[in-house]
């Protein structure tokens, strides 16, 4: 099913009891399911929030608290949310694909607060994903969707030695590329390249790095790996300090979004 099929999504009389749905795949992240409150955090990707069955509470940099449907948080902004154990849809959006230029395609007729894109009433695509589960194949070909539209409408292109750098880290994301190797395969020298990096993806490349071998135990977990095991696999010197980075990244314990 297109993604444009899916925004006329149907009316649920009854929300489904399910656990957590993780999708992981070179470019993106999928995450639905039932959250409570997750403290202050920031990303190293853009992300599409949205309440599944309806609003959720959001409050952007220590800001005041409001209510939205969806909303677009850029890469490397601090924000807090509360669902209050109501299933939350989360899409997030590696910055070579378009990122948040790309996401805003999913708000329709959204409002900028405070950097952030907020939408009142969006009904969100990832309802459904969360009822029918559907495969990886699916849900490839679903974004694929919307990083092409959004991908149109996208105000300016990532620099293309930045590009590089974020694209080898998506192909191995378990190595331990250093600055060095990744300025020089930029053409640039590490502080410049470092100085563009921030400037292009809104995080520094060591932040970003952390964010792919998260993400890389992540897909391990959600394959049926335990945490211990999926930590390993990504390069986590023990369960212990994978989960310290997915309390750091996500403002909640693994426990919460597992």
């Amino acid at each position: 099913m297109s993604m444009s099929g899916l925004l006329n999504e149907r009316a649920a009389k009854q929300r489904p009891r399910r656990e957590a749905l993780w999708h992981v795949d070179n470019g993106w992240a999928v995450f639905a399911g039932p959250l409570d409150h997750n403290a202050p955090h920031a990303h190293s990707t853009a992300v599409y929030l949205a309440g599944l069955y309806g609003g959720f509470r959001l409050r952007i940099a220590g800001s005041g608290w409001q209510t939205c449907r969806s909303a677009v948080v850029r890469a490397g902004v601090p924000y807090e949310f509360d669902v209050g154990g109501d299933p939350l849809g989360v899409i997030y959006l590696e910055p070579d694909m378009a990122g948040a230029d790309a996401l805003a395609s999913l708000v329709s007729g959204g409002e900028a607060v405070d950097g952030v894109l907020i939408g009142g009433s969006d009904p969100s695509p990832l309802r459904d994903y969360f009822e029918r589960r559907p495969d990886a194949i699916d849900m490839r070909g679903d974004m694929q969707d919307v990083v092409a539209f959004g991908g149109r409408r996208a105000r300016r292109t990532m620099d293309a030695r930045i590009a590089r750098a974020v694209s080898a880290l998506q192909d191995d994301a378990d190595s331990d590329l250093s600055v060095a190797a990744a300025a020089t395969a930029a053409g640039l020298s590490p502080s410049r390249f470092q100085h563009l990096f921030t400037l292009e993806v809104g995080v520094p490349f060591r932040r970003y790095r952390g964010w792919h071998r998260l993400r890389a135990a992540i897909r391990e977990a959600a394959q049926g790996a335990s945490l211990t095991t999926a930590a390993h696999a990504a390069g986590f010197a023990d369960q212990a300090h994978f989960s310290r980075a997915f309390r750091r990244t996500f403002g909640a314990p693994p426990s919460q979004g597992l």
